[in-house]
């Protein structure tokens, strides 16, 4: 939030009606249709993901403009403070139960659905499955079939180790500037913010090089029985939260260079750092869980 003054504030600011929600739906509806399209062989359904991601992406440009016109113009008091805080930490709470479930897929395949099939009364339907974990010993593919080519699998070393060094890298810079902007150090939290953001582009690029390493040089691949399907739905649905979050730094950073915010007056900044920081804890449990475990 911006500095709006006390006497320019409404008791609540309730904005008039909108095209921005059905547009941006809109948007969407392309973006499903058009990836369910490509991902059945349709080869237009792409250039239709593409459209729908960029009349999104317009929307959302529109969308937040005027909401940040709004905060510079002194439309939102202590009371939409309230209701932001309380928006953003019911929205990170839903992101921990969409982890939840994800992590949840990933305890109850290893203790639970690999084991059984290892048991007695499945030995008799398929003689030769290893219960093992990862399922990269021969017939531990779950794929009777032999549908699942022979892969590697991924380790901690060195490209998650060092993701992992940016992320916590990133956690730092970014309070450091939270802490300058508090003390109204504009200068200083810019030039932390700028490497908040570098930080998370780089882990960003350095996860690119690791899904090239783990399908050109391990044959890991989405396919790769439930080791790969549960290694790339964790880390990938991870780095577009990266993503997401590296976008609002960006934003923010912007509007920092802007002159929006004051010491008293952040909470955008505190927002997207609240996400920054979930996003860094996220990735903490995965390289836990997933690389060494």
């Amino acid at each position: 939030m911006s500095a709006a003054t006390h006497g320019q504030t409404p008791y609540y600011f309730v904005p008039g009606p909108s095209r921005h929600p059905i547009m941006a739906a809109i948007g969407l509806l392309f973006v499903i249709f058009g990836a369910g399209q490509w991902v059945n062989g349709h080869g237009w359904g792409a250039y239709l993901l593409l459209f729908g991601l960029l009349w999104w992406a317009f929307v959302l440009q529109q969308w937040f403009r005027q909401a940040i016109g709004e905060s510079e113009g002194g439309q939102y008091s202590d009371r939409i403070d309230v209701s932001f805080r309380w928006s953003m930490s019911w929205f990170i709470f839903s992101e921990v139960m969409f982890f939840g479930a994800f992590f949840g897929a990933l305890y109850w395949t290893r203790v639970h659905s690999v084991p059984n099939l290892g048991d007695l009364e499945n030995a008799l339907l398929w003689p030769d499955f290893k219960a093992v974990w990862p399922s990269v010993a021969a017939g531990a593919t779950a794929s009777p079939a032999g549908i699942v080519e022979p892969f590697t699998t991924m380790g901690p070393f060195w490209l998650p180790t060092i993701n992992t060094a940016l992320l916590l890298s990133s956690g730092v810079t970014l309070t450091i500037a939270h802490h300058a902007l508090r003390e109204n150090h504009r200068g200083k939290t810019i030039a932390f913010m700028w490497l908040t953001v570098l930080l998370g582009v780089t882990f960003l690029f350095v996860q690119g090089y690791e899904y090239h390493h783990a399908y050109t040089e391990l044959n890991l691949k989405l396919s790769s029985g439930i080791y790969g399907s549960t290694f790339f739905m964790l880390t990938g649905f991870h780095g577009f939260h990266v993503f997401v979050g590296m976008l609002m730094l960006l934003f923010i950073t912007i509007r920092l260079m802007k002159g929006h915010f004051t010491p008293e007056r952040h909470f955008g900044f505190e927002g997207a750092a609240w996400y920054w920081h979930f996003v860094d804890v996220v990735w903490l449990g995965l390289y836990i869980v997933v690389y060494w475990m």
